[in-house]
């Protein structure tokens, strides 16, 4: 049986979950993980022995300007969750965090005992959130397991997010914003591929231990915006390519690569099989028939403001 909570915060959507919502083995609850009696009366009255923890606030531009609103929600509403499941007594407990928490390097791989270094509100609120799970494990012995993953893409995902905005963009013949240079990299893992890797930490990943979820594949933003361009718009052509970019103020901080070493979920036998000509063709060809899936989808679209001053 699979609950599903959730807020219902602007960037989801019921309509994706329509191919499951009728399933006799599925539950939808709306609800919000900040508010303390709800998620105990939740757990009081569900048998829930296992927690996969993905509620957030996670637009890195947003919380620039929301910062306060990122604090609350990702380290206020997980130590809720996080001690609402120890008192339940649940098997296990995830917390999906992000490979942001190391900060950027040009070189160095990331592994599990990295320190954790953010450089933006979002990453911070995550890295915090960390440790308010782990010390649950080292005071409790509550078999929590953390993971951070590499960017995750493919259908359904809100357009604020870098390649379903690129996509739904051309799609309606305007420009991609990119900001600062483009030259900052991205490792981008396929949807299902993130799915199997969630399948293999739940039934194979042990209390207490960090699994990172990384991929080898690592693009540019600029080349992103450049394949994409090819894909949709149907050119080679440099001087074409070039008509469809738009380059704006970069983000007070922008790291440049996130490296991440991911051999200790290889030792549990996950590896991203999804090619990237395979995954980005099947997200390109979902939001062209599924774009107005979310309410106010357009302000998506629209260049972040990331302007001081910072709160």
């Amino acid at each position: 049986m699979i609950i599903n909570l959730d807020k219902l915060d602007y960037c989801a959507s019921l309509k994706n979950l329509e191919t499951i919502s009728s399933k006799q083995n599925y539950k939808f609850i709306q609800g919000d993980i900040c508010d303390s009696h709800f998620v105990k009366l939740l757990f009081e009255t569900e048998k829930i022995d296992i927690v996969l923890h993905f509620a957030a606030q996670t637009h890195v531009d947003l919380s620039f300007v929301r910062a306060f609103e990122f604090t609350y929600v990702n380290v206020y509403g997980t130590h809720v969750l996080v001690s609402a499941a120890h008192e339940a007594r649940v098997e296990k407990f995830i917390y999906v965090s992000t490979d942001e928490v190391y900060g950027g390097s040009l070189d160095k791989e990331f592994d599990e005992s990295s320190p954790k270094q953010p450089t933006n509100p979002y990453a911070s609120s995550k890295a915090a959130a960390e440790c308010f799970v782990q010390s649950y494990w080292e005071r409790y012995k509550f078999p929590v397991v953390i993971t951070r993953s590499s960017n995750v893409y493919g259908p359904h995902q809100y357009p604020e997010k870098v390649i379903p905005k690129f996509i739904s963009l051309l799609q309606h013949n305007r420009k991609c914003c990119i900001h600062g240079s483009g030259l900052q990299t991205r490792n981008f893992l396929y949807a299902t591929d993130v799915v199997e890797a969630f399948l293999t930490v739940l039934k194979k990943g042990k209390p207490g231990e960090i699994y990172n979820i990384g991929t080898n594949f690592e693009m540019s933003v600029l080349q992103l915006a450049k394949e994409l361009i090819h894909l949709i718009k149907e050119t080679n052509s440099e001087s074409e390519m070039e008509n469809w970019v738009d380059y704006v103020n970069d983000r007070p901080t922008n790291d440049m690569r996130y490296p991440m070493k991911s051999e200790k979920i290889h030792g549990l036998g996950w590896r991203p099989k999804v090619p990237w000509k395979e995954g980005i063709k099947k997200t390109i060809e979902w939001y062209r028939e599924n774009f107005h899936n979310w309410k106010n989808v357009e302000k998506a679209l629209e260049p972040f403001p990331v302007q001081p001053p910072f709160v």
